[in-house]
């Protein structure tokens, strides 16, 4: 199970390696993520930085190193990462690399309730997903094959591993459009019977009862 961390969302662990790299101001903190590319990799709001900032330096995380002033500029407050923030830095990232975790998405939860839709339906909306991930991937790969003449192998991993993620969703939903076009898999029937006659059947009424009052234990197989 994940740690509760005093600031605990993805901003900070970015802020967090950079601070561990120079010390930075804080709008010189987003410049640096905006041009690596950092909000590709999850959604930053931006408006938040300074409070992210501020609940850092408010946990001993990262302090001040000083004020400057040039010309007509607001003042800029210059950062630095702490000990305790580098001993945070070092076991937030050794938690995420070696721990498995589900990525829950907003697909996930759009499968599992799909099925309120009729199959024709889902088949041709997920018919638009696979064609819009299969042109974004084409350019991703591109992207990433423009970069890799640029930057070492090492710069581009979470891009590489991005890719690899959506490409095998292209590749599951392309078999399961196959699987639902073709009317093999399992179920698809009784699915098509509930939104023609609007009646759920017996069995599905029972399955839904046993949910509710938990499964049975898994029967004996005579071992």
């Amino acid at each position: 199970m994940a740690k509760r961390r005093k600031v605990g969302n993805l901003l900070a662990l970015s802020l967090l390696s950079l601070l561990a790299q120079q010390p930075m101001y804080p709008y010189e903190m987003a410049q640096t993520l905006r041009a690596r590319g950092k909000d590709k990799n999850f959604k930053i709001n931006w408006g938040s930085l300074y409070t992210v900032v501020n609940n850092l330096e408010k946990y001993g995380l990262i302090e001040e190193t000083g004020t400057v002033r040039e010309g007509r500029q607001p003042e800029r407050t210059t950062y630095q990462i702490t000990a305790q923030g580098l001993a945070e830095l070092h076991d937030w990232l050794a938690e995420l690399l070696s721990v498995p975790e589900d990525e829950n998405s907003s697909f996930v939860t759009a499968l599992s309730e799909g099925g309120i839709l009729p199959p024709d339906q889902v088949i041709k909306l997920l018919t638009i997903r696979l064609a819009t991930l299969d042109k974004d991937n084409a350019a991703h790969q591109a992207d990433l094959k423009l970069w890799s003449e640029r930057l070492p192998r090492i710069l581009l991993l979470e891009t590489e591993y991005q890719l690899a993620m959506r490409l095998a969703q292209a590749k599951w939903v392309r078999g399961m459009l196959r699987e639902l076009v073709e009317g093999t898999i399992d179920g698809i029937e009784t699915w098509r019977q509930i939104h023609e006659t609007g009646e759920i059947p017996p069995e599905f009424k029972e399955l839904d009862e046993q949910s509710k009052r938990g499964w049975p234990d898994t029967p004996d197989d005579g071992k």
